[in-house]
């Protein structure tokens, strides 16, 4: 029972994930901000739709878990926005890290370790399922904008050259996608909703 009542802790400790705000807009819900639990809900199941873009193999169980796990620190260290001021970035893996640590280790030592690597896993970006994981995340806020005509880049004025930076990473990852995300990007810029620069 000493395992359940870590395992209850643990759980019970997720559930403020619904509680964190992001700058994103749900435009199908008077744009209110996506909280990171939906966000992380949301990119299982585009991971699951865009997967045969990847042109490596890739264990898509794997790919989920990162995926749920990869925002879990948030809970502790809020979300920071992707265009935030530079020193609010460079803070943010730090913060992370120490979330990571108290919130899988709530868990039995056995899980814990086990969620705590595969957090790493993401963040590193090493493996072929944690590049594939990376790129959903960072497609999704692109795909979600674009359909909110602009969504939160409206609201705090990105770049179209931040924009691109942001999502360069896709480029290798997947590259299939990042003739969608240029195209996409040069849209929002037509349509105002970024700044050319």
């Amino acid at each position: 029972m000493q395992n359940l009542e870590a395992q209850l802790a643990f759980i019970r400790e997720l559930d403020k994930l619904k509680g964190v705000y992001r700058l994103a807009r749900v435009k199908t819900d008077n744009n209110r901000r996506e909280n990171s639990a939906e966000h992380s809900w949301h990119l299982c199941l585009i991971a699951h739709v865009f997967v045969e873009y990847v042109d490596e193999p890739i264990d898509m169980h794997r790919v989920l878990r990162l995926l749920l796990v990869h925002d879990i620190v948030e809970i502790d260290a809020g979300d920071t926005f992707a265009f935030a001021p530079q020193a609010a970035l460079d803070a943010q893996p730090e913060k992370e890290l120490r979330a990571a640590k108290r919130l899988f280790g709530l868990l039995p030592e056995h899980q814990g370790e086990e969620l705590l690597n595969l957090w790493l896993e993401f963040e590193q970006r090493e493996t072929p399922e944690a590049r594939y994981a990376v790129a959903v995340d960072r497609v999704a806020p692109l795909i979600m904008n674009v359909a909110n005509d602009g969504g939160s880049w409206r609201h705090h004025s990105p770049t179209r050259s931040q924009v691109l930076k942001r999502n360069e990473f896709i480029k290798n990852a997947v590259p299939r996608l990042w003739s969608y995300v240029e195209t996409q990007v040069d849209l929002a810029v037509t349509q105002g909703w970024l700044s050319e620069g």
